[in-house]
């Protein structure tokens, strides 16, 4: 059963930093692309960007490139997200994901809020 557990959100001033990790379980994690996603109160789920499974290499969204970080650590089964630089339209509830056996499964969502 695929599992996926986010942490690390926050309340944090703008421009300030976070950490997001999302920790996966019940599937073979080096095998597979990670994503992060967001969504904000009243509004579609956004994508934010992804890293690939072998070589690790990351894309972005445009509105997140040159701020956001996504990493992984296989030996650790976790995926993190490096936010800097935030904004105040960052804010959102930040949620990690996995396409398995034709399936896509979820995290619960950590928050972060970008306020002054």
């Amino acid at each position: 059963q695929v599992q996926l557990v986010e942490s690390g959100g926050g309340l944090v001033q703008p421009g300030g930093s976070l950490r997001l990790s999302c920790a996966a379980s019940g599937f073979t994690f080096t095998n597979y692309v990670m994503q992060w996603y967001r969504q904000a109160p009243g509004k579609e789920r956004e994508w934010v960007g992804l890293v690939s499974s072998a070589s690790s290499i990351p894309k972005y969204a445009a509105s997140v490139q040159g701020r956001f970080t996504i990493s992984r650590d296989n030996a650790k089964n976790t995926v993190y997200l490096q936010m800097n630089s935030l904004k105040l339209e960052d804010t959102a509830m930040y949620y990690c994901n996995a396409y398995v056996n034709g399936e896509i499964s979820w995290g619960q969502g950590t928050q972060v809020t970008v306020s002054s």
